[in-house]
């Protein structure tokens, strides 16, 4: 129906560190905290109408809206970054900054001082967020999800994308790239099939990724480029929308995963050391 229509989560995305998450909706944007569970706050449909992508900044008034959905407010091609501690009447006062392109973007991914936006076949990296400045541009094998991932630490800024080869990781050291140069990311022969998520640990030591089968999730070492371990979720294909690993540098790693995956609407929570090879 058209109410249940008007209800619907067109994606969902936590901030850096997991303490918060942000729902793009039909219905505009709601902001949780995630411990204690509660609303911290919302964009209404009067404000930004219809998004089909929200992202935060840690915690912080800073959110990029893209447009999307039944009712957009905003193009699909348009990334609105919006100020919500700005005392205004008017939505469009709130609107600090905007980034537009030819064709739709697909994902944002920002830290302190960089913002990422992902095209079909494109990423963008510009400094954030005072008066933004075009620093990298790199061409991607057709990513229709907009995958890709951005470590938030001070000590390393790791970019993570699906590699021009199919089932490959590109990785790039955005602070050892200089702007305006054509970096030569190092490759991760990841899995023989597509990507379909893809995921840094908080201190970026670490790359999660999973093939569109569904069956095998594998954990890189972004230094050495070494599999550390690979996690078997089952033998059945399934979809894996999202997961998110945590953990800490050091041969002994603990890792939090978070699955969920589409074919038994399953959700798992792993946790994983270097000789462990199935999900518990």
């Amino acid at each position: 129906s058209s109410m249940t229509q008007l209800r619907g989560v067109n994606s969902l995305q936590f901030n850096q560190d997991q303490s918060c998450f942000c729902c793009a909706m039909e219905t505009g944007v709601r902001i949780y905290n995630v411990e204690p569970l509660m609303e911290k706050g919302h964009l209404d449909h009067e404000q930004v109408g219809s998004v089909a992508s929200c992202s935060m900044l840690h915690r912080s008034n800073l959110l990029a809206v893209v447009g999307g959905g039944v009712h957009p407010k905003f193009s699909e091609i348009s990334v609105l970054v919006w100020d919500d501690a700005r005392e205004s009447r008017d939505p469009k006062d709130k609107l600090v900054l905007e980034f537009t392109f030819t064709k739709p973007v697909l994902a944002v991914r920002m830290r302190h001082d960089k913002i990422i936006i992902v095209l079909k076949n494109r990423i963008y990296v510009y400094s954030f967020p005072d008066d933004p400045v075009k620093l990298f541009e790199f061409d991607t094998r057709d990513n229709p999800k907009g995958l890709c991932d951005l470590c938030p630490s001070l000590e390393k800024q790791l970019l993570v994308f699906p590699g021009h080869k199919c089932g490959s990781l590109q990785l790039v050291d955005l602070t050892n790239t200089k702007p305006g140069t054509s970096s030569a990311p190092f490759t991760i022969n990841a899995h023989q099939s597509e990507i379909a998520c893809v995921a840094l640990n908080q201190p970026g030591s670490v790359a999660a990724s999973a093939s569109r089968k569904g069956t095998l999730i594998r954990l890189f070492d972004t230094t050495t480029r070494d599999k550390l371990v690979e996690l078997r979720r089952g033998t059945d294909p399934a979809t894996l929308y999202w997961y998110a690993p945590w953990g800490v540098t050091g041969s002994d790693y603990v890792s939090l995963l978070c699955l969920h995956c589409g074919l038994h609407s399953a959700r798992h929570l792993t946790k994983t050391r270097s000789n462990l090879t199935e999900l518990c």
